[in-house]
């Protein structure tokens, strides 16, 4: 079933993908084919604005030299050598590619031109059929060369009432200047065709005869772009009819490669042929997305079997599927809650066994230390016991209620972990130095040298009493724990801090933690070479500084020094502080709304 509906999928999705990504291709190759399309009609109009202003400027400029009185008086000689031998400079202030001085009939007295010589008689004939409206800039093809030209008259005296001595003609050379101007302000190529023949052109070389041969098809009066084919590569090109003076026919036409301007639908191919193969895999993995959600409630009856091996009895099933699916569901429940009850009965067992265990170990301690005493207490009445006797047997007896005092507390602070710490705002050194003088009073001590070997000053918020009774019994350990060892028996405290912890280091000189119980070392009756104890000092400890945020820490054990280091973090001591402080303001602030309380009782009994 699941392949059937993978197989599905899969073909629906495929299909939908290579829909979708036929769709994109056509859409990109419209979109790149109507953008050429504008960018070619922008062109145009820029070309257009761009003559115009070139040939404004050009009739400024012709009028400005037909005003010169130097040349009104050249003029005014009427005698063509003269003219002519007078001309360059003015040409030379015109600065224009073209110039000639005419008669008011038309006839050249003077023409020069930059480059080749240009035919008189071609000049002549050109000037003439411009002269029909002489005062508007005028395109003149004379030969192979295309001119822009702009003819102002000459008069001697104001234009009003003056006789008119001739002409001047300026203008500028539509070259390949022209062409590479025109190419970047229409930012594509150009080319200018006079009766089939390319004047000026921004093209290659060997592109030139395809173009002459494609320009004959190339309608001006249609405004649509035509693509084109020039070597081996594709333009898109659009024609535009120059106005030329004389029966010539002359376009303008602007292209713009196709080719280079669908690289971006090249690589939008690249990328749709990319998806296609992606979408193989991708469909796959859809396909196989949505067929297991079919079989997902078996599959999550199985992931409930694993947790269920991994001892979590909380684990969601899923209610979705089939009748059968749903009642094998509902089965499995069943026998996970029997389980879960079944195991909440074997920890109950085993609490009452722990239990037993720690009464075992109690009453035997107990008494062992009675019989100390009541065999001490008998010794003590007989009349034959001796003053010195009787000392040592009064310090047994107080040995032996010590350590009934020691194990009665040990149990009482055992019982009591987990509860609200008591902190206040106490110094640590004075709180060590406090601990150190109690386990010096204690027998089992007197014979260990118990030193502080370094006590900086530090202050915390802390429960003094719980973390004073782990400290006690981590030193008592030390103190036991020497009398085992080679050398003599040494207990050293130090305390210090850093810029995260406090540190409170307790080294002894015994023969070190046994290792086959350094991975139970904190767990309750765990305990190795002592006679007495009920194995609650290291665990007691542990809880204590795992109260204020911190741990007890085994650093090293080897024969002849052993480290144990209560370590409190900074951060969880001051969070212990905040919070004593929030519950005191709170305790004051409930306290003073009782009294005011009680206060208005009082005045409304006065009133009554």
């Amino acid at each position: 079933m699941r392949t059937t509906l993978m197989v599905s999928l899969l073909a629906v999705s495929l299909g939908l993908t290579a829909t979708c990504l036929l769709i994109i291709r056509v859409s990109v190759e419209q979109e790149i084919r109507r953008g050429l399309d504008s960018d070619l009609d922008h062109s145009l109009s820029t070309f257009r604005n761009t003559a115009s202003q070139r040939n404004e400027m050009l009739t400024r400029e012709a009028a400005l030299l037909a005003d010169l009185p130097y040349l009104k008086s050249t003029m005014s000689t009427q005698d063509a050598r003269t003219i002519q031998d007078g001309s360059g400079e003015f040409w030379t202030t015109s600065g224009s590619d073209f110039f000639a001085l005419a008669s008011p009939a038309g006839k050249l007295f003077t023409h020069l031109n930059r480059g080749a010589a240009l035919d008189d008689m071609l000049v002549e004939s050109g000037v003439q059929s411009c002269m029909v409206d002489a005062e508007e800039t005028c395109m003149v093809a004379f030969g192979q060369s295309l001119y822009e030209l702009s003819i102002q008259p000459v008069y001697f005296g104001p234009p009003a009432n003056g006789s008119q001595l001739g002409y001047v003609i300026i203008g500028y050379a539509i070259d390949h200047a022209v062409a590479r101007q025109v190419s970047e302000v229409a930012s594509a190529d150009v080319a200018f065709i006079v009766d089939g023949n390319v004047l000026a052109t921004t093209l290659p070389a060997d592109r030139l005869s395809d173009l002459q041969l494609r320009s004959q098809t190339l309608d001006a009066t249609n405004a649509t772009p035509q693509k084109i084919q020039l070597q081996r590569e594709a333009y898109v090109a659009s024609a535009s009819a120059l106005t030329v003076a004389g029966s010539i026919h002359a376009q303008l036409v602007v292209l713009k490669s196709y080719d280079r301007a669908s690289m971006y639908l090249r690589r939008v191919n690249q990328w749709i042929l990319v998806l296609g193969l992606s979408a193989l895999p991708i469909g796959v993995l859809l396909a196989m997305a949505i067929s297991r959600t079919v079989t997902r409630p078996l599959e999550t009856l199985v992931a409930g079997a694993r947790a269920l091996g991994q001892g979590d009895f909380n684990y969601g099933l899923s209610t979705e599927g089939a009748v059968e699916v749903r009642e094998l569901g509902l089965a499995f429940d069943r026998m996970r809650g029997e389980l879960k009850r079944t195991q909440r009965e074997l920890l109950e067992s085993d609490r009452l066994a722990t239990i037993g265990r720690m009464a075992s170990s109690v009453s035997h301690d107990l008494r062992h230390h009675l019989s100390a005493i009541y065999a001490n207490a008998e010794f003590m009445s007989l009349d034959g016991t001796g003053n010195e006797e009787r000392l040592e047997l009064l310090l047994e007896v107080k040995e032996a209620v010590q350590g009934m005092t020691d194990l009665v507390e040990s149990l009482l602070l055992f019982g009591r972990t987990g509860q609200v710490l008591h902190v206040q705002y106490e110094s640590i050194a004075h709180l060590v130095e406090r601990t150190v003088h109690s386990v010096r009073q204690n027998p089992e001590c007197r014979t260990v040298q118990v030193t502080i070997a370094e006590l900086e000053s530090v202050d915390a918020w802390v429960d003094s009493v719980k973390l004073g009774r782990a400290l006690y019994n981590l030193v008592l350990n030390a103190c036991q724990a020497t009398k085992t060892g080679t050398v003599p028996p040494t207990v050293t405290i130090t305390l210090s801090e850093d810029a995260e912890k406090i540190r409170i280091a307790i080294c002894d000189t015994g023969k070190g933690v046994p290792a086959a119980i350094r991975g139970t070392l904190f767990q309750p009756f765990v305990s190795s070479g002592k006679v007495n104890g009920t194995g609650l000092g290291l665990t007691v400890a542990q809880h204590v500084a795992q109260e204020h945020g911190g741990e007890v820490r085994l650093e090293k054990s080897e024969p002849g020094k052993t480290i144990f280091s209560i370590l409190l973090f900074k951060k969880a001591l001051q969070a212990l502080g905040q919070n004593q402080s929030e519950s005191y303001l709170g305790e004051r602030t409930a306290e003073q709304e009782g009294a005011e309380a009680k206060t208005g009782h009082e005045l409304e009994r006065e009133r009554l």
